[in-house]
């Protein structure tokens, strides 16, 4: 049910508004401003980029010419099929698969159009279960995407408000008329005849959404400590709702960042370093790259679950061992002193790991990182010594506690046990690691046209939503997807909001 919000001290007129400076909420505001909308952007952080500028990077399209480039005939259909692969049988009764046929057919236009704007991509990768190579990785970094959508934004003419902090919607005849946002001088009213978009990420970093719809995990961290789904209070003020709100990635453990960004983080997304990276990437053998690409690897991905199979185990800064590693221990990680954790384990395990098959992690369809990987990249991650006593020095705990852990370990494996001992030098530890959630996959119920519907199924006049905050049921498993969903879903958002603006400007004329 819609109810009457009271009108701020001041007010400013817009054919569309668009509340969250994401890869979704760019996206949406050029797309409307494409159209010849006038457009406010209000994003509540200092910068842009949200989510977007802090993921991996890939986008994953069918029908591609970086696809046909390499011979590869591959559909929309074919992507369709192929993303039920990566469900099991309870996420694929989830699935609006409405919305999915939005996201494979229309995909490979949004990927086309960054293209145009400035972005460069190398690929396709291949990502088992995906039957062809379809995952286009940016180039240099995920910040390129930021960085070519904020300068089409002001280049279409966007009004962008940093800073702006939305806070509840402005309802007028049973339709939503705009926004009220503060942007440090009080709140201000953005009137949108078009609508409003809301496009302001997930609710990983939300602690009442959380605690509501994932409470096991309501004590993990978000890898964007900004996603605290704004966008999702407010909508279900007005009548919305969000469709599996319990659905999340994560929380998933992850090596701490470099206490310096590294070389490839640093990268200026320029076309003049992007475009022979994308022609070496094509056109040269993988292998010679391969000390660039694990560099990146190593400063932000995670550990394989295979290691902890092994043998390996965790211990926290106090040198103790704290959960079965084989239940779920990301779950009490952050329960640890400086929610930190490391892996330790033993010679044989560490020469395991150390080539083909046993990895420690992974970009997949990318390259691999080895024990060895971590010990030339990451000094601040990687710790050896030949006994346990140097290696608790190392890592800065205590070596008695340390020496217990696995001495309580050694002893409580059963004969036959999957997992190893750990007796054999010289030892090893990795970390610290930590846990994060990395998305919730709950957003906004929205039908077709991105327009928020409420549980009855009818759309809230006048409220668009995009991204992570306009999910609407649809599963983005897998690499590429959640920011294919971002650009397709907010794009569209914003041609079907500037096409309202139209509509009711010719009305009132």
């Amino acid at each position: 049910m819609l109810h009457p919000t009271p009108i701020a001290q001041r007010r400013e007129q817009a054919d569309v508004v668009v509340v969250g400076g994401g890869g979704s909420g760019m996206a949406a505001a050029i797309a409307a401003a494409e159209q010849g909308a006038r457009v406010v952007l209000l994003e509540k952080n200092p910068h842009l980029g949200g989510t977007t500028r802090l993921s991996v990077g890939s986008i994953t399209a069918a029908g591609t010419r970086f696809q046909k480039a390499k011979g590869i005939d591959d559909t929309p259909d074919q992507h369709f099929a192929d993303m039920s692969l990566f469900l099991n049988e309870e996420l694929a009764a989830k699935e609006n698969l409405e919305l999915r046929r939005v996201l494979v057919d229309h995909v490979p236009e949004a990927l086309e159009w960054l293209v145009r704007i400035g972005l460069s991509f190398y690929g396709p990768m291949p990502e088992p279960p995906h039957r062809k190579r379809r995952m286009h990785n940016v180039l240099p970094n995920s910040r390129a995407y930021a960085y070519y959508l904020e300068k089409e934004c002001r280049r279409q003419g966007v009004d962008i408000r940093m800073n702006a902090r939305a806070l509840r919607l402005v309802v007028e005849d049973g339709r939503v008329a705009g926004i009220v946002a503060d942007a440090g001088e009080g709140p201000t009213e953005f009137r949108a005849r078009g609508g409003v978009i809301l496009a302001s990420g997930d609710f990983s970093a939300g602690a009442a959404l959380k605690q509501a719809h994932v409470p096991h995990a309501a004590h993990v961290d978000a890898i964007n400590p900004a996603s605290t789904g704004d966008g999702h209070v407010i909508a279900q003020q007005v009548g919305g709702w969000i469709r599996n709100a319990e659905v999340m990635w994560g929380p998933s453990m992850r090596f701490k960042a470099p206490p310096v960004d590294t070389l490839l983080r640093r990268l200026p997304p320029y076309r003049w370093i992007t475009r022979p990276m994308q022609f070496a990437l094509t056109h040269l053998p993988l292998w010679m790259f391969r000390p660039f690409v694990t560099r990146f690897m190593t400063a932000s991905l995670a550990p394989e679950p295979s290691l902890l199979r092994a043998g390996a185990i965790l211990v926290n800064r106090r040198g103790e061992r704290f959960a079965d590693e084989l239940a779920r221990p990301e779950l009490q990680v952050p329960h640890q002193p400086g929610k930190e954790a490391f892996l330790v384990f033993d010679g044989v395990v560490g020469r395991r790991f150390r080539q083909w098959p046993d990895f420690v992690s992974t970009a997949p369809g990318v390259a691999y990182a080895y024990l060895d990987d971590y010990r030339r990249t990451r000094p601040d991650l990687y710790h050896e010594a030949p006994t346990l006593a140097g290696l608790a020095q190392r890592m800065g705990v205590p070596a008695s506690a340390l020496q217990q852990s696995v001495q309580a370990h050694n002893a409580a494996l059963a004969p036959g046990d999957a997992r190893l001992p750990i007796h054999q030098g010289p030892v090893y530890a990795l970390g610290p690691v930590m846990s994060w959630i990395v998305f919730t996959e709950g957003g906004l119920a929205v039908n077709a046209r991105h327009e928020v519907v409420t549980p009855e199924g009818r759309s809230v006049p006048g409220l668009f939503a995009a991204g992570s905050a306009g999910q609407g049921g649809v599963i983005l498993a897998g690499h590429g997807h959640h920011i294919g969903w971002a650009v397709t879903s907010g794009r569209r958002a914003g041609r079907f909001a500037a096409e309202q603006a139209r509509a009711r400007a010719g009305t009132a004329a």
